[in-house]
């Protein structure tokens, strides 16, 4: 298991804060041991939910040159036609995984390539199982391109707990499946847009981890 580096500036305000609130419990409040306990069990939360939330866990990839990756953990909360009006202008099979606050937060290739598009897009902070948070929210727009020629576009969405999206892309690089693309803080949820009649291994409700569930077949 390791530590992410996007929880490192995260951490050390979570580790400021918990110093700063124990000297003030234990300086200004000597004797008053409810405010020690206090101080310390709320310091002990907050650097658990930290390094919990940026954890890494070391994975063995699934890949396969006609399997689609969950690019992230969560659960896969839509599966529906619906027009990809950004991109391919055009009838797609969306796929959406949310991800809670509990989940691991690293994004990945779902398939390898070469980065064919990359758009960010800033926008509002709604509840990621919203409907409009794939249109409305801050969201990034990847696609890759296989060597098949097949392209599958894929979103990192922000939340309203999410207010961060990291990303590690940009058009003409080479998309390794199962590498990291990117990251989001705190919850929110990724989109897929796969071609229409896409075989799918997952229905609505499953549970999938990034880089080792088969979301379908190419």
């Amino acid at each position: 298991m390791k530590f992410h580096k996007e929880g490192y500036a995260s951490l050390f305000i979570v580790l400021l804060f918990s110093a700063i609130l124990i000297f003030i419990a234990r300086f200004c409040f000597p004797t008053f041991a409810i405010a020690h306990w206090f101080a310390y069990l709320l310091s002990a939360f907050l650097t658990i939910t930290i390094v919990q939330f940026f954890r890494n866990p070391t994975r063995i990839h699934k890949q396969g040159e006609n399997l689609i990756i969950a690019p992230a953990d969560g659960k896969v909360v839509v599966i529906e036609e619906t027009t990809e009006n950004e991109y391919f202008k055009d009838k797609r099979l969306q796929v959406s995984i949310f991800m809670s606050p509990i989940n691991v937060h690293v994004n990945r290739y779902p398939i390898a390539g070469l980065v064919s598009f990359f758009k960010y897009h800033p926008g509002k902070f709604l509840a990621a199982w919203e409907p409009k948070s794939s249109t409305d929210n801050e969201r990034t727009t990847v696609v890759v391109k296989h060597a098949k020629g097949t392209e599958i576009l894929f979103r990192q969405i922000a939340g309203a707990l999410a207010r961060r999206i990291v990303w590690y892309c940009k058009e003409g690089d080479k998309a390794e499946q199962c590498g990291e693309m990117g990251f989001i803080k705190f919850g929110s949820r990724v989109d897929l847009f796969l071609p229409i009649g896409t075989k799918l291994n997952v229905k609505i409700g499953d549970v999938v981890k990034g880089s080792q569930s088969v979301i379908g077949e190419i």
